[in-house]
């Protein structure tokens, strides 16, 4: 029996709308495709690069304004979804999550089970000790000390695998720690640098200061489940904004000054 011409019409608005749901039709190793619209993860614990502002409610930071412009550049929705650090990679494991920005260094281990994109930023771990410490001068003189640092981050790693320490401290958010310091429950805290330096300009201001030098140099990177056709995309749209300036004057506004030169 031939089609009515309402009844062709109907079928055309159906194929059109099968063919909009099916995404942008490209696709990763594993099969999958990019959505329209995308969830991330973040911990919003990891000042200046995502924290949440107490006065107006909403998340701020290097990272946030980062995701914000690769999602323009992309042409996607997004949704942030604040969550602690340790749940990260198993969320992208379980696609739970489309990708992950927190900060998260780049190591062999965490590659083997996520797909990261180029670095975007530099960094490594501090030592943290109270402004008075006059003992503590360097990673040689923790030894009989007992350090505080957060959970299942490269800096409690570094930690404990270090010699003679009296006690490794983990705490779910990096404030905790920085309180034990403070407080004088731990003679120091190892945390990455930009989060360390940062405190000590605002909330830790006179009472703390960073000792040594600068530890495990480490970059951070952009996360997503593996063989996630997001990825590339995402690379590509970070790889642009660093030529276009945008990568710039987002890094002067969050951290004072123009990122370092690459050799």
């Amino acid at each position: 029996m031939p089609f009515s011409r309402m009844g062709l019409i109907f079928l055309i608005s159906v194929l059109a709308l099968s063919v909009s749901a099916c995404g942008s039709g490209e696709k990763g190793s594993d099969g999958s495709e990019v959505p329209e619209k995308i969830t991330i993860g973040t911990d919003t614990s990891f000042v200046p690069f995502e924290f949440l502002n107490q006065d107006t409610g909403e998340y701020e930071g290097f990272d946030i304004d980062l995701v914000k412009a690769i999602a323009e550049k992309i042409g996607i929705e997004y949704e942030l979804k604040p969550m602690d650090f340790n749940g990260l990679i198993p969320a992208l494991q379980t696609g739970n999550l489309d990708m992950a920005i927190a900060g998260m260094t780049i190591t062999d281990e965490r590659k083997k089970v996520v797909d990261f994109t180029r670095p975007y930023y530099d960094a490594g771990l501090y030592i943290l000790v109270r402004s008075d410490e006059k003992s503590i001068k360097g990673v040689e003189d923790l030894k009989g000390k007992v350090v505080a640092t957060k959970q299942g981050t490269t800096s409690f790693n570094y930690a404990s695998k270090l010699d003679g320490l009296k006690e490794v401290r983990p705490f779910p958010n990096i404030d905790q720690a920085y309180m034990e310091l403070e407080k004088g429950s731990a003679d120091a805290v190892i945390y990455d640098s930009p989060n360390v330096l940062y405190y000590i300009k605002t909330k830790g201001k006179g009472k703390v200061k960073a000792v040594g030098d600068l530890l495990q140099a480490e970059s951070y990177g952009i996360a997503f489940p593996k063989g996630s056709p997001l990825r590339d995309k995402v690379d590509e749209a970070l790889g642009e904004l660093m030529e276009d300036g945008t990568y710039e004057k987002l890094y002067v506004k969050w951290f004072g000054q123009k990122p370092p030169k690459k050799e």
